[in-house]
């Protein structure tokens, strides 16, 4: 699959559905310690700021598109990904497979209490979904330990780490060669979306790849950044085609 080299991040040009198809494949063949991540504009600007961050990024087996920035930036390269594939979308197209196949999922995550309501959705609306464990984002290095060894003890084909960008793929990259799974994910406040505690845009919004523009609305404290958005268009503009050309 063709990829597209923007500021250093070498990010595929799957869609949400061929996304999904590749990760089942890993699950059916029996492989092993296969990452996804899915960068936003705002992810990788840092990993432009932080090449250590930029190589973990690259390391991915899938780094897909989640934000409608990074698919402009692609255009402006003129190596066009064809649509945005949004973590949670595909988190939730590969689910409709896993369904189909009686797959596990482990969730890793948000605050107490987010990880078990979720579960609880995912079992609902995805049944023949197995949860194989749960896990909450508060922890200490021993608490860390015992969410190592529970994730380990499950061997879940699926497994979702929702702590956020950068410290979800860093998290991931630290201990992936010590974790038994098929396949894990970093998708950031997904779970709170499966568990009704946070809703996602209105569809009018997704369409038109204006997502972040709801979220600042209902959180105007989000102001400080959005303001990555313009400098990661100028930046792309203006030293993109250096890294394009890598």
């Amino acid at each position: 699959m063709d990829k597209v080299n923007i500021l250093g991040v070498r990010v595929d040009k799957y869609t949400i559905e061929e996304a999904a198809d590749k990760i089942i494949g890993y699950m059916q063949n029996g492989e092993r310690r296969k990452c996804v991540y899915t960068p936003n504009s705002e992810i990788i600007m840092m990993a432009y700021k932080d090449k250590s961050f930029c190589d973990v990024l690259n390391r991915a087996d899938i780094l897909s598109a989640d934000g409608i920035g990074v698919v402009y930036a692609s255009k402006i390269l003129r190596n066009p990904i064809k649509s945005r594939a949004a973590g949670f979308d595909i988190a939730c197209a590969s689910l409709e497979k896993m369904a189909k196949l009686n797959m596990s999922v482990y969730l890793f995550g948000a605050k107490p209490g987010v990880a078990a309501a979720a579960g609880e959705k995912i079992e609902k609306v995805y049944p023949g979904v197995k949860i194989a464990g749960i896990a909450d984002g508060y922890f200490d290095e021993e608490k860390e330990k015992k969410i190592i060894e529970d994730i380990n003890e499950k061997k879940p084909d699926m497994l979702f780490v929702c702590l956020g960008a950068p410290k979800q793929e860093l998290w991931i990259n630290k201990h992936k060669d010590e974790l038994e799974f098929s396949v894990c994910m970093g998708i950031g406040g997904s779970l709170d979306v499966f568990a009704g505690t946070a809703k996602r845009a209105p569809m009018f919004f997704q369409k038109l790849g204006i997502e972040w523009l709801y979220r600042l609305i209902k959180t105007p404290s989000r102001i400080g950044r959005m303001m990555v958005l313009p400098v990661f268009g100028f930046t792309v503009l203006f030293k993109g085609k250096k890294y394009a050309q890598e």
